[in-house]
């Protein structure tokens, strides 16, 4: 079993090494991969180092699974070349999520996806991550019927160097220091709360994030017509999305019955004693592979709807955690053949 890891030196792809040492993850070899200017870095995994080379078509021959953290240029190019040469290629950028012939996956909510791939897997956003293992037992139980949700995105989902930015703009302002100019963000971050997670593209009014929410909750839950809203927001935490979700629901489901349900569904923990102050936060997401739900209550403005606070870790659930998961259910329903 020899797995490849690509993008393993940026934030998720170290995330997935550790992952993988700590769940001890069934690989004869795990090699290393990322830019030329990254060639000969050392990484820790598990007990041992290894050492990053770059991508190349000689270096790529005799995987069984490749694991992609890489970004959408680079999936797109060596996905396929990962693939034809007899591997499955797992990917984590937005590259092959709505591609029809891609499983878009969830390891909780629709494995069975898998069954079906043609050697490349997609990994969802780690905002729909975060939101589908909170809806999909609530679909499950008692339909969805409508879903407005609301973001709260830390900046590490957009890299480190969005963490580097945030923490340089802190300290500036601080200290009362000249604040440095903000280059991955439109704006300062620090202190701040930016309406925009991604881009506007062709005078469309909701960004690039919110339509990847919308567009995969709904292949997610196989439900296209399903009504979405979604606004998504920057706010100046370094780790753990977190989500306000308002759900109508197909059948009536009270406070009592969705803690009930949603603290037997996998992957999630129920955290709701409010008046207590326990309720999900980010610093407690953090770190963490379970998502936690709580603020759960009844909207007294709607019929058969629900408030939820649902809160995961970007980086680890939201990412790296679900690419793994996604690489041992492949290894256990003995679809590790680029032609399954």
């Amino acid at each position: 079993m020899r797995v490849a890891v690509v993008g393993a030196t940026g934030a998720v792809g170290t995330t997935m090494l550790a992952i993988m040492g700590a769940r001890n993850f069934p690989a004869d070899e795990v090699v290393a991969f990322a830019s030329e200017r990254s060639a000969g870095r050392q990484l820790p995994f598990g007990q041992n180092t290894l050492t990053v080379e770059p991508l190349s078509e000689q270096a790529i021959a005799g995987f069984d699974l490749a694991l992609f953290s890489a970004g959408s240029s680079i999936s797109r190019e060596w996905a396929p070349r990962f693939r034809d040469a007899g591997a499955v290629a797992v990917d984590n950028s937005s590259e092959w999520r709505m591609h029809d012939e891609v499983p878009l996956v969830v390891a909780e909510v629709n494995p069975e996806a898998l069954d079906g791939h043609q050697g490349i897997v997609a990994n969802p956003n780690c905002t729909a991550m975060v939101l589908l293992v909170a809806l999909a037992p609530i679909e499950r139980a008692v339909g969805i019927e409508r879903l407005v949700v609301s973001t709260y995105q830390a900046v590490s989902g957009t890299g480190q160097k969005a963490v580097e930015e945030l923490r340089a703009q802190a300290r500036a302002v601080l200290e009362g220091a000249e604040l440095p100019a903000p280059e991955i963000y439109p704006h300062r971050i620090a202190f701040n709360v930016i309406p925009q997670v991604e881009t506007f593209k062709d005078g469309d009014p909701y960004t690039t994030e919110e339509r990847k929410v919308i567009g995969e909750t709904r292949k997610i839950l196989g439900r296209p017509d399903l009504p979405v809203s979604a606004t998504c927001v920057r706010v100046p935490v370094f780790t753990g999305h977190s989500e306000s979700v308002n759900i109508r629901t197909r059948e009536p489901l009270s406070p009592e019955g969705c803690r009930d349900l949603l603290s037997e569904a996998p992957g999630l923990a129920v955290v709701d004693r409010p008046g207590d102050a326990l309720y999900p936060l980010a610093t407690d997401a953090a770190g963490q592979d379970e998502v936690l739900v709580g603020r759960i209550r009844t909207d007294e403005s709607a019929e058969r709807t629900l408030n939820l606070w649902v809160v995961g870790d970007n980086l680890r659930k939201g990412a790296a955690t679900n690419t793994v998961q996604l690489g041992e259910l492949l290894i256990e329903r003995g679809l590790l053949s680029a032609r399954a």
